[in-house]
């Protein structure tokens, strides 16, 4: 499985890429990166059709735990996928922007 830092996802957002969050919604409401599209790891199968099949889809969580685990699974259905080392954590404590419901 591939795994990335934290400056590729900030290069692949520049680019246009699709960008999943597998966190469940609440999380998702407190902090996220600008940009992404929450799909939360309890809904991935159901929804996988919202999911990109084109280009390399980058797939982020708070840590990089719940990421790997659905990279995985779409890279096992063809999917250029990969897992955001680090996640929303650690773009935060990063000092790059987020977004917030709150």
């Amino acid at each position: 499985m591939r795994e990335v830092d934290l400056a590729a996802l900030e290069s692949g957002l520049a680019e246009g890429a699709a960008v999943i969050d597998v966190r469940e919604r609440d999380e998702y409401a407190q902090v996220r990166v600008p940009g992404v599209t929450n799909v939360p790891l309890s809904e991935f199968v159901a929804r996988i059709d919202e999911i990109p099949t084109e280009g390399t889809v980058y797939v982020i969580c708070a840590v990089g735990g719940r990421s790997l685990q659905a990279a995985q699974y779409l890279s096992g259905r063809g999917v250029d996928a990969v897992s955001v080392a680090g996640g929303t954590d650690g773009w935060a404590r990063s000092g790059r922007p987020v977004e917030s419901d709150a």
